[in-house]
């Protein structure tokens, strides 16, 4: 087997007769991409001196499997490989997805989760609502930005207040402005009347406006229900977001003029069960 050689460590011929396993450490700089947080990347490799270290004296040569290094270092590759060498800045992005979130399916589950009992917030109280804004998420072709600002910005309640028709849930609002508002580049007031003209950029099928009784459906039917409703977007454009047995989101793919587009990486994700349920709306 092709071996590689490499320098021990300072100290390291002094100390190899304590023990027959060793350990030193490769520092690897300036190594594409990597995030913004990490200034290097430290690899601790385990050498056991009977198989591959030569013990010829203070400058003796550590000699370290070619394979093993190569497995370790494709894992790391492959761990990065998906972080876009953008590094969350702000406004850099390539598309929005937005996220439809089935307020009835989230307050069922909530309901599950506090033995039966129905919820005081706003979104699981009297008032019923259907589809609802989750988010909407600046997007990388592969992977995506988040936390752009920290701190964030300042997020005054006459906006929170003002976005209660269509995320009905204060804390939520804040936490999609702290995560996701922040790496659109905008301001906060710019970016949530994005996310009002992205909402309004999507018919709801009209099978689930008023939706009285639970329906039982498959992922492809409610794709094919939002793909009729609104000519331009496509399969390839959209995913479903399941849980075990409920339908939770519709995730829509949108440039940054808010046109429909096609997004294969989130379409790959879409909810692959068979069959869903829809609690209504009441």
């Amino acid at each position: 087997m092709t071996r590689m050689a490499l320098r021990p460590c300072c100290g390291f011929a002094r100390e190899r007769r304590k023990s027959a396993a060793q350990h030193f450490v490769l520092d690897m700089f300036k190594w594409p991409p990597i995030p913004a947080s990490t200034a290097s990347i430290k690899i601790s490799l385990e050498v056991d001196r009977s198989a591959s270290m030569s013990t010829t004296g203070a400058g003796g040569i550590v000699f370290v499997r070619a394979a093993s290094v190569a497995v370790f270092l494709f894992a790391t590759c492959a761990h990065l490989h998906g972080q876009d060498a953008r590094r969350s800045e702000p406004g850099r992005f390539d598309f929005y997805v937005l996220s439809l979130s089935w307020s009835p399916s989230f307050c069922a589950a909530s309901a599950e989760r506090q033995g039966g009992a129905r919820g005081s917030s706003l979104q699981c109280g009297e008032r019923p609502f259907a589809f609802v804004v989750h988010g909407l998420w600046p997007q990388y072709e592969r992977g995506f930005p988040e936390y752009c600002q920290v701190p964030a910005p300042r997020l005054y309640r006459g906006i929170v207040a003002a976005m209660l028709d269509l995320m009905p849930a204060p804390h939520l609002i804040f936490n999609e402005w702290d995560r996701h508002g922040t790496c659109s580049g905008l301001s906060a007031d710019a970016y949530f009347e994005t996310v009002r003209s992205a909402r309004a950029a999507v018919k709801i099928p009209p099978e689930y406006v008023n939706l009285q009784t639970t329906l039982t459906v498959a992922p492809a039917d409610v794709e094919d229900a939002f793909i009729k409703a609104n000519p331009g977007l496509s399969q390839e454009g959209m995913a479903i977001d399941c849980d075990k047995k409920r339908l939770r989101e519709v995730r829509l793919c949108l440039s940054k003029d808010l046109k429909f587009r096609d997004c294969p990486k989130i379409a790959r994700r879409s909810c692959q069960r068979h069959e869903l349920i829809m609690p209504p709306s009441r």
